[in-house]
């Protein structure tokens, strides 16, 4: 799996004036990766990101724009990358938006929003519920963990084991029963 990124719109330029040629030459990249992609066995993975905070010009913002575009593209080794932090920010609704595009989904990233830190940290996303609504839906795939730790690696990885632990389950996500 790799990421293509969509570019930024630039600095000084109406978003609006721009935003047909710039999806149009969006749509054209993802063609030509995508068949090389496929000659590798490949996934491309579209990720939106929030022009609130993270970067203002970043062409790609929501999923229902990523999922436009990869129904334009009709590449089936293109995917959306869902970044949790990115779709709270720009749209909220994170158990409507899990289930809409579940299908296109190829990859998870999470961070609690607004300070980027670990899911256990104060904020406003609930991830002991989007890890179980993720489960339900049959998510099988890795949960990149795209935040900036408080502290140190170990440390920033401490609300894992926590989690395990409240579902039954050991380091590595098996379960205690298993042995």
């Amino acid at each position: 799996r790799i990421h293509l990124m969509a570019g930024r719109v630039p600095q000084g330029v109406d978003r609006a004036a721009v935003a047909g040629e710039m999806e149009a030459t969006f749509i054209e990249n993802l063609r030509y990766a995508a068949d090389l992609l496929a000659q590798e066995n490949m996934i491309g993975l579209l990720e939106p990101i929030n022009n609130r905070i993270t970067d203002p010009c970043y062409f790609l913002n929501t999923p229902h724009q990523a999922a436009a575009i990869l129904e334009k593209v009709g590449r089936p080794n293109l995917k959306l990358q869902l970044d949790l932090f990115h779709c709270q920010i720009m749209d909220g609704n994170l158990t409507g938006n899990l289930e809409t595009y579940f299908p296109l989904i190829g990859h998870i990233q999470i961070a609690q929003v607004p300070g980027r830190h670990e899911p256990d940290s104060p904020g406003e996303v609930n991830f002991p519920y989007i890890f179980e609504l993720l489960e339900s839906l049959g998510y099988t795939g890795y949960i990149g963990c795209e935040y900036a730790p408080k502290g140190d690696t170990l440390e920033g990885l401490g609300w894992l084991r926590s989690y395990w632990e409240s579902r039954g389950l050991q380091r590595g996500g098996t379960s205690k029963a298993a042995e």
